[in-house]
Parts: structure tokens; C-alpha cells; sequence
């Protein structure tokens, strides 16, 4: 990990330096592929009162720029907070890397294969209610499935009155039977 830390109307001292370096270290227990951490620490005067901003930059291999910026009267409570903030954005994007489940067959990879038989014989069928008074048009279609966070296929009738079925895909867009 390039790590780079910087002051702006502001002389870093050592001990400033070396506790955005040792916060910046904290980061790695995420095990996330960080390929660049940047600091700006700048020195903020508005209405005479002085403070001070950290700007953190953290660049990960997968996923866009994290950018967090904190404001406060203390330079180490400005490097805290900002901190705090990095490893709570870091640790949602971990978190939503381990629970990713996998969404197609073609995720899967090579060594998949299909099921080829049934475990029971019996096959049960489970009604679902669609809660639907009328015929649906294809835009109604779409917009129906957009809503639906469970439902993965919707039927409907086509502006010919041929049954139709449509679907998601594992890549977001919408499939068409």
C-alpha cells in the first residue's frame, strides 16, 4: 500500500505524521486489496476561530475511491474521527464482500453442473398470488419486476395476447421468453 501524507497552510511534525501513518496501518485488518492511502491535513481559520480538516483518500483494487473528510478544533480528534468514519466504510465493504452470493450459473465457473435428477419423486408446486386484476403490459412488466426485490420472472401478455414471460438476470438486465 503507497501511502502519502501531506499538510496544507500547515507544517506536520513528526508525531502528527507518525499518528496518521500508525491510523493508517489500522486499516489493513480489513484484508482488502488498499492500493494507495492519502492524507491531507490542512489548517482551516473561518471567523478567526482556527481548526482543522483531515482528508482521507483511500484507493481499493475493486471499487471506487473512498473519500472521507472531518472537521474539528484538534488535529489528532480531526485524525480520530476521520479514521473512525474510513474503517466504518471499509468495514460495510467488507461485509458486503463476504456475504455476496453467488447470482448465476455462469458464476459458478467451469467445474458447475447441472442437477440432473430430482431427489424426491415427489415434485411439490407451491401457488403463489400475484395480486394482479388485469393483464399486464410490457412497460407495466418491467417496472413490476424493477419493484420486486424476491420475484425473479413476471407473466404477461404481449400487445399480440401471446403469454410472455420475462425475467432478471444475474446481470441486472431483463431477459425476454
Amino acid at each position: 500500500m503507497n501511502k502519502s501524507i501531506t499538510g496544507r497552510h500547515f507544517e506536520l511534525t513528526d508525531t502528527i505524521k507518525a499518528y496518521a501513518d500508525a491510523a493508517i496501518e489500522g486499516l489493513k485488518k480489513y484484508n482488502l486489496d488498499i492500493i494507495s492511502a492519502n492524507t491531507v491535513i490542512s489548517a482551516n481559520e473561518k471567523n478567526g476561530k482556527k481548526g482543522f480538516s483531515t482528508e482521507f483518500i483511500i484507493n481499493l483494487k475493486d471499487k471506487n475511491t473512498i473519500v472521507i473528510t472531518q472537521n474539528d478544533k484538534d488535529v489528532y480528534a480531526a485524525i480520530d474521527l476521520a479514521i473512525e468514519r474510513v474503517k466504518k466504510a471499509l468495514r460495510r465493504h467488507s461485509d458486503k464482500i463476504k456475504n455476496h452470493r453467488i447470482m448465476s450459473f455462469a458464476d459458478l465457473g467451469l467445474e458447475a453442473e447441472a442437477v440432473t435428477e430430482l431427489e424426491s419423486d415427489e415434485i411439490e408446486i407451491v401457488p403463489m398470488d400475484l395480486e394482479l386484476h388485469k393483464p399486464l403490459d410490457f412497460d407495466e412488466a418491467i417496472e413490476a419486476l424493477k419493484a420486486e426485490k424476491k420475484r425473479q420472472f413476471i407473466v404477461f401478455n404481449d400487445a399480440s395476447g401471446t403469454m410472455r414471460v420475462m425475467y432478471k438476470r444475474a446481470d441486472g438486465k431483463f431477459g425476454l421468453y
